[in-house]
């Protein structure tokens, strides 16, 4: 081989996202901004919102994955747009559900992995992002309320994130619901033993979850915080922004197709 010919390297799948994040390189704090400012940008005027969290390795013949398409098929119909992670698995089953109704979005916040996730068909809006921080962001951003299915590592980070926002107060009003009994049972208990035992935790924290398996109470649930989160934002003088706007005027639309019904 000539001398100047250099053997290349091989470059392994993680191999940009090391180099982004480790190179100091000014271009991957353009590409930071750029995931935040396209979610806010497309993700400011959503109404009611709620995401759901689950595993990406069920199919749709499982159980999670039926139950998961039947509660954002219920939120849908009450007015709810439903916001996932965009690939397979639970976050298609909640996007599908939500698909069958015309008037919510069914929105997928995908990720660039090397694995090569691809965004399932059921979106009506969507974004991919670069990097998981910001992704986590949106995620939570602009919902009222996070469902948490069965899933693996992915589904545990964002469950505890979530939890962590609710606990220090980063997000108001917000309720976070665990759908599974059987399977975080296990982890109930652990966080109940061990952390709460050894001081870890506050009795009150223990409060922040709701495990359960019954989707209308989950649903009903979900309605309280939406007015929770309209006081939250009246007494922090939030009342004429827009996203309280936006609220309230959804508030208007439910109360007349109540009415109409009568």
């Amino acid at each position: 081989m000539p001398p100047h010919h250099k053997k290349k390297e091989k470059e392994y799948p993680s191999s940009r996202y090391v180099k982004d994040i480790k190179s100091a390189d000014v271009w991957s704090v353009f590409k930071i901004i750029a995931d935040f400012v396209q979610g806010f940008d497309e993700l400011g005027d959503l109404g009611p919102s709620v995401t759901i969290f689950g595993s990406a390795r069920v199919d749709e013949n499982h159980p999670y994955y039926l139950q998961a398409m039947e509660l954002s098929s219920m939120l849908g119909a009450r007015g709810y747009n439903v916001i996932t992670g965009g690939g397979p698995g639970v976050m298609e089953a909640a996007n599908r559900g939500a698909y069958e109704h015309e008037d919510v979005e069914s929105i997928g916040l995908n990720i660039e992995l090397a694995s090569e996730q691809q965004p399932n068909p059921y979106i009506t809006k969507g974004r991919s992002f670069d990097y998981f921080f910001s992704r986590k962001v949106m995620l939570v951003k602009y919902s009222m309320a996070y469902v948490i299915f069965p899933g693996g590592f992915g589904t545990l980070d964002e469950m505890f994130e979530a939890l962590t926002l609710i606990q220090t107060r980063k997000v108001w009003g917000v309720r976070l619901f665990i759908i599974g009994t059987e399977f975080y049972t296990p982890l109930i208990q652990f966080i109940r033993d061990k952390m709460l035992a050894e001081g870890m935790i506050d009795e009150a924290d223990l409060k922040l979850m709701i495990l359960t398996d019954d989707l209308s109470f989950v649903v009903k649930e979900i309605e309280k915080s939406l007015i929770a989160q309209m006081v939250t934002l009246e007494k922090e003088g939030l009342d004429d922004t827009k996203y309280y706007q936006v609220l309230s005027s959804y508030m208007a639309d439910r109360d007349k197709i109540d009415e109409s019904s009568i």
